[in-house]
């Protein structure tokens, strides 16, 4: 069962004794990142140009499907009348009109898909900075981002951040710099049994 992060904090918050004093002073927001990169004035422009650009891909993809859709409506009508010879034929054109779209299809959702990524990856880091200077000017501890639960936390304050305490610490207690164990003297091989002469036949 998936648990939003606005249910933690609200449990959080109706439970009231289960939050310590340091942590109820830290204040969290939450932000839909999609929403807000597709939002914006940028993100609303990138979306139209991505559009206009791959519109001829489209049309072309609609007019072989519909290219195929006719061929597969030909072979229906041909039913029990149609011979052998044409139906197979048909068949054959089908098939490989099919997988030919099929390819075309899935070459233009891929770089699609990647020149989108490209757009997001490059608003993102935009937004990014208005992120950090409103969170640091608002005095936020914490951004959780909820379009992605994968990997909400998208700003923490450093004095949240314990990475060097922990560094420091395994450094100090690291086998390197304890005394080396003691070597023991291998243990002896096991002698081996004594050979016994087989018993004298009767």
């Amino acid at each position: 069962m998936r648990i939003s992060v606005k249910n933690i904090l609200a449990g959080a918050i109706l439970v009231g004794l289960a939050v310590s004093p340091a942590l109820a002073q830290n204040k969290v927001g939450t932000i839909n990142i999609q929403q807000a990169i597709v939002s914006t004035k940028d993100g609303q422009k990138a979306a139209a140009e991505l559009q206009t650009r791959f519109e001829p891909r489209r049309k072309e993809i609609e007019r072989g499907t519909a290219a195929v859709q006719a061929l597969q409506d030909q072979y229906k009508k041909l039913g029990t009348v149609g011979s052998d010879d044409a139906k197979r034929k048909l068949q054959s054109e089908i098939e490989i009109k099919s997988k030919s779209l099929q390819r075309d299809s899935e070459d233009a959702q891929a770089e699609f898909d990647q020149e989108q990524q490209k757009v997001l990856n490059e608003l993102g880091g935009r937004i990014m900075q208005v992120i950090n200077k409103y969170a640091t000017d608002n005095s936020f501890s914490m951004i959780l981002d909820i379009s992605s639960p994968q990997t909400p936390v998208i700003w923490a304050s450093n004095t949240l951040d314990i990475t060097n305490e922990i560094i420091k610490m395994y450094d100090a207690n690291a086998p390197s710099t304890m005394a080396p164990p003691t070597k023991t003297a291998a243990p002896p091989a096991a002698a081996p049994a004594p050979k016994t002469a087989p018993p004298a036949k009767k």
